[in-house]
């Protein structure tokens, strides 16, 4: 029977390449988005809230891509379609978000039209990204996957390093960094100008470099699986069609903490650093923004932690040790940054957050399509775990001003909060089962 054949180096490399393009994006939003809305006139008690919307349309729009693209055979694939369109999009809005004060409205109509342009930005990404997920379970056998999660992690946060390094290298290129109030500065519009141009070129590459498995090749990899799956349960006396729930659940566990933590991280360090280094809270002072720059800067040498990390996690035996110490080095981090009253001393815990993050792109969606392979609705039950992604950033930007009340209004004190979140994923890690280790022991 047919089993999945090992891939080269570069075609690994090439189903994930297009992420690389997708990730300049996401950074993009994920390190301005505070900075865009508190520009506008958002209160700093408010900003969580503008949080909301990226996860809830990832929530909504992820599984029905896995749904529909688990049933869509066209001669391209049928998964590289969604991510063309997804792609196509987020590029029309990238041009068009910065812009949201620019066009003379009144505060309320400009933050509405922000939140329009969000809600699409983060649409278009979440369709463009979740195929590349996808590729990577359908694609890549077992001995594989964790190799092909890390180059996919490796490219993602290599992406990552770009776009949040974009709006201090436009204004080191003399693009203006300030900007009349209520407006975003260009050196904010044209990092994502040029952000979209790479997504649409990057995505364009793998679509051009990758051949999706034929329906009749994906059918004999499942019933390969199926029959290995069977001839576990004859030597053991146990099933392991139980194994993919548990795991999932038990792998969202660790999510919960994990993305809320870094939900926290992304809204409130611009207000941390201005305060702590910069002494200010005034968003239409230039300490502000030149604190707005430094976060990207921050997030760039956490892509950096990343992108090195990543190279690291496949040497551990033990996938549950690398992933919950990735975490630990990741918290620590985190309750460091508000101790950090010099802008240079922040690339230390930054750094260490970035090792936390290269585990959270690569180890779930290792644990998670092991215990998923040959399962012919992979990308339905992928597009539904991304709601562990989701669901804790909703929660933790719905509860985030009470949250911020309750720890005097202090910003920096959410980032300690985020440090102890890590700690109690990297407990929970410990509980999750591995699918075939745990049917062949049982």
């Amino acid at each position: 029977m047919k089993t999945k054949p090992d891939l080269r180096l570069s075609t690994l490399i090439n189903i994930s390449f297009g992420f690389f393009g997708v990730q300049i994006a996401y950074a993009l939003q994920s390190a301005n988005i505070s900075r865009i809305f508190a520009t506008l006139g958002a209160d700093p008690h408010n900003l969580s809230y503008f949080w909301i919307l990226p996860p809830l349309m990832g929530m909504v729009v992820q599984p029905l891509v896995g749904y529909f693209s688990d049933k869509t055979w066209t001669r391209m694939g049928r998964r590289i379609p969604y991510l063309l369109v997804g792609a196509a999009v987020a590029v029309l809005v990238m041009c068009m978000l910065p812009n949201a004060g620019s066009f003379g409205l009144t505060v309320s109509a400009a933050m509405t039209f922000g939140l329009i342009s969000l809600m699409f930005l983060d649409t278009s990404i979440n369709m463009a990204m979740q195929p590349f997920k996808m590729m990577v379970g359908d694609m890549v056998n077992e001995k594989q996957k964790a190799k092909a999660y890390s180059i996919q992690s490796f490219l993602c946060n290599a992406g990552s390093l770009v776009g949040y390094i974009f709006p201090i290298l436009f204004t080191w290129l003399g693009i203006k960094n300030i900007a009349p109030t209520g407006e975003v500065p260009d050196s904010v519009k044209w990092s994502f100008y040029i952000g979209a141009a790479i997504l649409i070129g990057c995505v364009i590459y793998t679509v051009a470099k990758v051949k999706e498995y034929t329906p009749e090749q994906m059918a004999q990899f499942r019933e390969a699986t199926k029959e290995e799956d069977q001839k576990i349960a004859a030597e053991t006396g146990k099933s392991t069609s139980n194994y993919a729930l548990k795991v999932f659940l038990q792998v969202g566990l660790v999510q919960f903490f994990c993305w809320a933590a870094f939900m926290y991280m992304w809204t409130y360090t611009n207000g941390t650093i201005a305060d702590t280094v910069w002494n200010t809270a005034d968003t239409a002072s230039a300490g502000y923004q030149e604190a707005g720059n430094w976060v990207g800067v921050l997030f760039a040498v956490q892509a950096i932690g990343s992108v090195l990390w990543a190279l690291v996690l496949p040497m551990f035996k033990n996938i549950k040790i690398g992933y919950a110490l990735s975490l630990v080095i990741g918290g620590i981090g985190f309750v460091m940054v508000p101790y950090c009253t010099n802008q240079y001393a922040l690339f230390v815990p930054y750094f260490l957050i970035g090792f936390a993050w290269a585990a959270m792109l690569a180890m779930p969606f290792t644990l998670v399509t092991n215990a998923l392979e040959g399962n012919p609705r992979m990308g339905t039950y992928l597009g539904l775990f991304n709601c562990t992604i989701c669901i804790p950033q909703i929660v933790a930007a719905a509860l985030g001003g009470v949250i911020l009340h309750a720890v005097g209004s202090v910003q920096g004190n959410m980032l300690i909060l985020a440090g102890i979140f890590l700690a109690v994923g990297a407990v929970c890690v410990f509980l999750i089962s591995e699918k075939r280790k745990a049917a062949k022991n049982a």
